[in-house]
Parts: structure tokens; C-alpha cells; sequence
């Protein structure tokens, strides 16, 4: 259900009736919006209990919500999300581009890459410090050096710092040092590690799963916001399909079909559905011609010793040409692409 309150509720008004969803057994969130309140009601089994809450003081209407997520529907909110990492501000018109290696190999080449991306305007800088890998036997991540790497990478450049959680065990450590957490396609339906990421409350950068149908990616969606997060990301990273000419298949389409359904933000990661970087920036295109908030892209400066997906990897000069066309790009759209700039976090 959706308790819309009246645009002069009070402070007590409004912890009136979430106290009366919680003696129901409910659990309330509150959601501001443009010029009134709502709370979001989950853990209610049908629409009789509107009754309990229809005559309230200040309450203007409860609405029963049909789509199995609650949270992350337009139902629930029909205005558009806009979640804030710093001075990266996901969706609502605008256009974040998080770049970076894709794992956390040494020192030197983070710092490296991390200065690269900044000069050239990145917002936000990502790198895998714990790597969920096919094999065992290939390259699992530094662990907590490479969470210690990413923490003087943000305090040189200024960048704010994605990185995956692998595990509900490490869930509270990587968010000491991280300022988003991403939860990786793998793990989209780890419903225990989603519960965990919740509870800190952190914004959070959720991939959709190499199967999932948008039904399945907003619920897990869900499982982040009813657990305490709501500043969550979509990001679209490339679907299995039968096709050979990719590692997996960038599915644009559903950039405006959850935007219909759905207030929040969605990007996308060109690199790992293409799996070459010869197609990472017509993929990145396509994806922002199709509406996505942003891009999550590989950049390394040496892809040929890279211990993770060098081969999908963006050299500088790759990078450089892909931010130039983004410049281009969004005005022609209308949308808003404000390169990164440490005088901009200074001032902040």
C-alpha cells in the first residue's frame, strides 16, 4: 500500500500513522516527494488494513500497489529516483560515468588508472578488490589491500569508489572504505548478501543477472530497499543469448522498459557485454542513446598484462575518445554531462 499525506501533515501526523503500520505488523517508509509525503507500506498481505489507516489525521488516500516490488515502483513513486554518490548524481536527466580497472592488481597500476580516468573526467571510479571468478584458479582479488588501494585513489583524485561485495560476511568491511557497493550479476540473487548490503544503508549499484527477466531484477532491487537501502542503481551488464560474437548480449531494451515501470536509475556496462573493447564504445553509445543514467566501463593502460579482462579493457586514448563523444552525445540529447573536476569536490 501508499499512504499519500496531506501536503500540511506535521512531524507527529506523519509518525502517527507509522506507528499504527507498525502495531499492524507492517513496516513503513517514508518517501518524499515534489510538493507532499508518502509512505511506502511493505509485509501487508492485501488491502483490507487500509481501513486502519484511512482515517487518520492527514492522511489524503491510501492506493493499493499491484506490482509484486513495492519500492522501486513507479506506483510507489512516480517521479524519478536520483541517487547521489558524491558529486555523481544517477538518473533524473543526468549522465555518470564510473571507470577504472576492472580488478584491484597492485598499487602502481590503481593509482595509475585512477589519475587517468579523473584527468580525463570520470565521475567515479570502480575496481574490484574481491573478484567472484569462473575458475578457481584464476585471480580472486587483493581483499582488504586492495579496499586500503581504492581509499588512496579516492584521497588522491578525489574520485568516489565502487567496488563489488562478494559475501554478507564482508559486507560491513567494504563499506568502510567504499562510498557504493556493487553487488555483481552472480550474486543478483543472493538474497542474504542483498539483506546485508540493505542494512548499511549505503547506495548501491546492483547488476542484473546474466538471466534474470526485469521482474526477477527489480525484486532483488527490492530486497535492497525493504532492508533499508533505497538510493539503489540498476545496471545493465549483457544477457546470455546463443549469439558467438560477444560474450554476452547487450540488451538495450530494457533501459525504457523499466523506466516505465520503475523510478529508478539504470546504467550500463558495454565492457562486459561486449568482452572487446572494439565494441565497448558503440555499445556505450547505444546504451545512452537508449536512455541509460550512465556507464561502467574497463580502462586499464596496460590490457595486455592485465590479471582480469584485459582484453575488453579501454586503453586512454579509447577512453578519451569515448568521453569526447559523450560530450557530443548528450547535448544533441538534452541531457546533463558535467565532467568530473577536483576544483568541483573542493568546493563541495
Amino acid at each position: 500500500m501508499l499512504v499519500i499525506m496531506d501536503a500540511r501533515a506535521s512531524d507527529e501526523d506523519i509518525q502517527r500513522v507509522e506507528n499504527r503500520i507498525r502495531e499492524l505488523g507492517y513496516t513503513p517508509h517514508p518517501i518524499p516527494g515534489a510538493t507532499r509525503l508518502a509512505i511506502g507500506v511493505t509485509g501487508n498481505k492485501g488491502i483490507e488494513d487500509r481501513i486502519y489507516l484511512e482515517g487518520l489525521p492527514a492522511v489524503l488516500q491510501v492506493i493499493p500497489v499491484t506490482k509484486p516490488y513495492k519500492l522501486a515502483s513507479r506506483e510507489i513513486k512516480p517521479e524519478n529516483s536520483v541517487v547521489s554518490v558524491g558529486n555523481a548524481k544517477f538518473g533524473n536527466g543526468n549522465l555518470v560515468m564510473i571507470a577504472g580497472p576492472c580488478a584491484v592488481e597492485n598499487r602502481d597500476q590503481t593509482l595509475r588508472i585512477a589519475e587517468l580516468v579523473a584527468s580525463k573526467g570520470a565521475h567515479m571510479l570502480r575496481g574490484g578488490a574481491y573478484k567472484p571468478r569462473t575458475s578457481p584458479y584464476t585471480f580472486q582479488g587483493l581483499g582488504e589491500p586492495g579496499l586500503e588501494i581504492l581509499a588512496e585513489a579516492r584521497e588522491r583524485t578525489g574520485l568516489r569508489v565502487v567496488t563489488e561485495v562478494v559475501d554478507p560476511g564482508l559486507a560491513s568491511l567494504v563499506a568502510q572504505y567504499a562510498d557504493m557497493l556493487q553487488i555483481g550479476t552472480r550474486n543478483m540473487q543472493n538474497f542474504e548478501l542483498l539483506k546485508e548490503v540493505g542494512k548499511l544503508g549505503k547506495p548501491v549499484l546492483m547488476k542484473r543477472g546474466m538471466s534474470a527477466t526485469l521482474d526477477e531484477t527489480l525484486m532483488s532491487a527490492e530486497y535492497i530497499m525493504s532492508h533499508g537501502s533505497h538510493d539503489v542503481v540498476i545496471c545493465e551488464r549483457g544477457v546470455r543469448t546463443f549469439a558467438s560474437h560477444a560474450r554476452n548480449t547487450l540488451d538495450v531494451s530494457i533501459i525504457p522498459a523499466l523506466k516505465q515501470v520503475s523510478h529508478l536509475p539504470i546504467i550500463v556496462d558495454p565492457s562486459h557485454a561486449s568482452g572487446n573493447r572494439t565494441s565497448v564504445i558503440p555499445l556505450a553509445l547505444a546504451g545512452v542513446g537508449a536512455g541509460a543514467d550512465g556507464l561502467l566501463v574497463d580502462v586499464h593502460d596496460d590490457p595486455a598484462h592485465a590479471l582480469v579482462d584485459g582484453p575488453q579493457a579501454l586503453l586512454p586514448d579509447d577512453f578519451s575518445q569515448l568521453m569526447h563523444l559523450l560530450a557530443r552525445i548528450s547535448a544533441a540529447l538534452d541531457r546533463s554531462f558535467n565532467l568530473f573536476s577536483t576544483e568541483a569536490t573542493e568546493e563541495t
